[in-house]
């Protein structure tokens, strides 16, 4: 699959991910199964994880359900309703527990207790009790805004609507999931794909006496907002529920170890099909509520819960081919030109390779028979090869040692942070040498995050580029519209469209300029970081005549892979010309720095050593959060160091001979007005 086919399939499926949804949420008539929707969903992700260039708006990294149905008056959730990140194996499970103690700082052989709690399959939703009493109910909407929905989820039974309590909290957002019993849904199967589309359906309803007649459960694991809750934990918290009357799922369990969890995991996932209710797997959430607190979120997901999901599709099928997909970093990506196949209800004709040494560990080779793996959110992939069905005149794989496009050789870069030889291989061209990078710079220059031109899509860059009407990025604002208009599809009305795009971009911020360079690390979270560091076109410009790239490293988010692709970037005669060229062409924007009224505003910290009970990124969280900022290395600049055990000498030296006050734990959260 090439780039474009990528594009465009990426295109398709966001496309078809917006209809799903506002057909479910909006209209209240889901037009696929679940398990369908998940693919999808977990497909557009895995397709942005490995191809970053791929963005959207309307992505399920950027939304959680859909915009609120003009059906229902729309209320805000008080706390948002996130959504879960996923995890599919052991490994996944390792890395999530070792995040977990890395940020907080833990001993590595502590023992961090998960409420397992299975995932089930159906609509979330959220009660508002005050004083005891069902005052609210709202839909999860866009995870922000929900929909009033009171009046349907008071006819569900499960549901209490005054709770005597003496303990029950003065003020809670009580949260779980609607749901049909798979027994009950025998009764609506007609009506209704399956049971999660018929609990939604039913939900809808604008008449609640139409809901009434639908056998809806609810089985509660959560809350929003609170006052008055006297629990610590979850597990705990999960018991309470079930003493004010509220169900639980009869399967959460209190578990230490991944080991452990998988053991569970296994137990249930035998379970699934003798259960009356649909799960999807199984989510494990740190019990402690004060290390929840201190953990926090991520984007758009709780950091101390994940989503341990069931089951994965395989299916077998033969290579045909084995095709080099050329980046705008250079990296070669082998691709698996296959057999269609049916997996899961997807017809998969490409499954990706990773790189040179996936193939050859696992001896790949064109004509192989191998079976296909298609697992939640990860792109089809070969497992194995069938060594019995292989061809008696099969060849090894040999991955190309010069680039396909341009004939530079391929090369393995070492990598400054894991110490090891990258396993990508890559174009060692630089500039716009090589014709592949060349127009997926291009592509990347025009992309929503960077120009986002209107018009100018991914498929006039290359028809333009073919008939050599573009070749850098300064061509765009120079075209020749009389010989677009000849063109074939064009017209006099779609070129002054596009004429019209392309002026009104030429206006543009910094941080999207620095982004639609397309270099070599710096995606948009980076660029945002270089354009407050930089606040001017100029400033950036000249570090091709300063040369001070190790002050980047100063700025707090970048590293020295960032400044080394930087580097290369300034140090090749071609970028520089681009440089010249679209400074007389465009406007960029100055940034303006926002002011800040923290307690440790715009002052500068440092840590070296190792914290009691804090990691650094909580540390760093901290200062973030009062307007302070952190930095890499001692400098003028620092006005703190904060020294913890076993500090690195050379940066307390430094800091003493230039008088930088150090201080050490107790001193820096005095500082937050807080006590150690």
């Amino acid at each position: 699959m090439n780039k474009k086919r990528i594009s465009s399939d990426y295109k398709k499926k966001i496309d078809k991910f917006n209809e799903y949804n506002k057909a479910y949420y909006e209209h209240s008539n889901p037009k696929v199964s679940d398990k369908e929707y998940d693919d999808l969903k977990n497909y557009i992700l895995k397709l942005e994880n490995e191809y970053h260039f791929l963005k959207s708006k309307s992505s399920p990294s950027n939304v959680v359900g859909f915009k609120p149905s003009k059906n229902f008056k729309k209320s805000l959730h008080r706390v948002p309703m996130l959504s879960l990140g996923n995890a599919f194996s052991e490994e996944d499970l390792e890395n999530f527990e070792k995040k977990l103690i890395n940020f907080l700082s833990l001993n590595k052989n502590y023992e961090i207790l998960y409420s397992a709690e299975p995932k089930i399959d159906g609509i979330s939703a959220s009660l508002t009790f005050k004083n005891g009493k069902l005052f609210k109910g709202l839909s999860r909407g866009d995870g922000k805004v929900g929909e009033d929905i009171t009046e349907n989820l008071s006819t569900i039974k499960d549901i209490p609507k005054n709770i005597l309590s003496k303990d029950f909290p003065e003020d809670i957002d009580i949260r779980g999931e609607v749901f049909i019993q798979n027994s009950d849904f025998e009764n609506l199967r007609e009506k209704f794909a399956n049971p999660r589309n018929a609990a939604s359906g039913s939900l809808r309803q604008k008449n609640s006496e139409d809901t009434k007649k639908i056998p809806l459960k609810f089985i509660a694991y959560t809350f929003g907002y609170e006052k008055g809750l006297k629990v610590n934990d979850q597990f705990n918290y999960l018991k309470k529920l079930n003493e004010w009357g509220f169900k639980t799922n009869p399967l959460n369990k209190l578990i230490s170890g991944v080991k452990n969890l998988l053991k569970n995991y296994n137990d249930v996932e035998k379970k699934r099909a003798n259960l009356d209710f649909d799960i999807d797997g199984i989510v494990y959430k740190v019990n402690d509520f004060a290390l929840q607190k201190r953990l926090g979120n991520v984007a758009n997901a709780p950091r101390w819960a994940v989503a341990h999901k069931f089951s994965s599709n395989k299916a077998i099928s033969k290579i045909l081919d084995i095709e080099i997909q050329i980046g705008r970093t250079g990296a070669l990506t082998p691709v698996a030109k296959i057999k269609p196949i049916n997996i899961g209800g997807v017809v998969v004709s490409n499954a990706t390779l990773h790189n040179e040494d996936e193939i050859n560990r696992k001896d790949i080779r064109i004509g192989d028979t191998v079976i296909v793996e298609r697992a939640g959110d990860v792109i089809p992939h070969i497992i194995s090869v069938d060594l019995k069905k292989r061809l008696k005149n099969s060849s090894k794989f040999i991955f190309p040692t010069k680039c396909p496009s341009c004939g530079s050789k391929t090369v393995k870069e070492f990598n400054i942070v894991t110490k090891k030889i990258d396993a990508v291989r890559r174009c060692s061209s630089e500039g716009y040498y090589c014709d592949k990078i060349s127009i997926e710079k291009l592509k990347h220059f025009v992309s929503k995050d960077a120009f986002n031109i209107d018009g100018f899509g991914k498929k006039i860059v290359e028809a333009f580029w073919k008939i050599k009407l573009i070749k850098y990025p300064q061509d765009i604002f120079k075209l020749d519209y009389n010989q677009i208009e000849n063109l074939e599809g064009w017209g006099k009305l779609s070129v002054d469209n596009l004429k019209y795009s392309i002026n009104e971009k030429k206006n543009i911020s910094l941080e999207r300029f620095i982004f639609s360079l397309g270099i070599r690390h710096i995606g948009l979270e980076n660029a945002k970081l270089l354009s407050k560091h930089f606040e001017t076109f100029l400033n950036f410009k000249n570090l091709s005549k300063k040369k001070k790239f190790e002050e980047l490293l100063n700025i707090d988010g970048i590293g020295e892979t960032q400044v080394n692709s930087i580097k290369n970037f300034f140090q090749n005669d071609t970028n520089i010309k681009v440089l010249n060229e679209l400074e007389k062409i465009l406007i960029i924007k100055k940034v303006e720095v926002p002011k800040k009224n923290g307690q440790l505003n715009g002052k500068t910290f440092l840590v070296t050593g190792k914290l009691n009970g804090i990691s650094r990124a909580e540390v760093k969280s901290l200062i973030e959060e009062n307007s302070g900022i952190t930095v890499s290395s001692v400098s003028k600049k620092l006005d703190y160091l904060i020294v913890g055990e076993k500090p690195t000498k050379r940066k307390v030296d430094k800091a003493n001979t230039l008088k930088i006050r150090s201080i050490d734990q107790k001193e820096f959260l005095n500082l937050l007005n807080k006590t150690s």
